[in-house]
């Protein structure tokens, strides 16, 4: 059976052998992995939003064979089934993991066995699907917040043109900086339009901007950085707007 730690419990020492689900904030996650014994850090699963790859990189070393899920279920209310994340596009589901993770078989394993679909992804095909979540929210969160914080299917119906053009934008400059990672533009807008529609009644706003719109503004910083042109002048653009850019300092 599982064993359950909230924050501030000590790791047990009688620990047992498998994956450890990780399910805080982000801002807790530098406690997360200094309270966990590093022999135990390859077993670590993280279950979070946004940007994580780098971040687990700088925190554990790169090689250490973590398993990151992108989840695309939902739970309305403690308590309530979960919904799986199937659209129209993607009726066998859009949630997966990384097949480098430690236990990313028995991930997979347990959410079949709760009736919940999970793709089991090699390179570069699971960088990609991290990097689509990651522009979905990006957009989307943007987009609504621009609009007077409009639901997530709002964003889908009424300012598609709009959450389609920064989404093309946003995967240009990732493929500028990673040439592996391509996309056939017109599958990618349906795709997560497809998965907006889905969660419909999802409230906008952007927030966790470190782990979410800071990726993609870091890449603006880089290519200024380097006297080019801003590879995502829509993005910027719409955070200025909202006045939630860092400080020179910060960023």
């Amino acid at each position: 059976s599982d064993v359950l730690l909230r924050r501030g419990d000590a790791f047990p020492e009688d620990a047992p052998e498998g994956p450890i689900f990780v399910c805080t904030r982000n801002d807790a996650l530098k406690d997360v992995i200094a309270m966990v014994p590093k022999a135990r850090h390859e077993d670590l699963v993280f279950i979070q939003n946004g940007a994580l790859l780098p971040f687990i990189e700088n925190e554990l070393g790169a090689g250490v064979p973590v398993s990151v899920l992108l989840v695309y279920f939902a739970v309305a209310k403690k308590g309530d089934p979960p919904l799986d994340g199937k659209t129209d596009t993607d009726p066998k589901g859009l949630t997966a993991v990384n097949a480098t993770g430690k236990w990313a078989k028995a991930i997979q394993s347990r959410l079949e066995s709760s009736d919940l679909s999970c793709r089991f992804l090699e390179e570069p095909s699971f960088t990609q699907a991290y990097w689509e979540k990651n522009m979905w929210i990006a957009a989307y969160m943007l987009v609504g917040a621009l609009h007077g914080g409009c639901t997530v299917g709002e964003v889908e119906s009424e300012h598609r043109a709009e959450v389609d053009a920064l989404i093309g934008e946003l995967a240009t400059a990732l493929t500028a900086f990673d040439p592996d990672l391509k996309w056939e533009r017109a599958l990618l807008f349906d795709r997560l339009a497809a998965y907006a529609r889905s969660v419909a009644h999802f409230p906008t706003a952007v927030k966790e901007f470190e782990w979410r719109n800071g990726a993609f503004y870091d890449l603006t910083l880089r290519a200024e950085a380097a006297g080019r042109a801003d590879p995502c002048p829509r993005h910027t653009e719409g955070l200025r707007t909202l006045d939630v850019l860092p400080s020179p300092a910060a960023a």
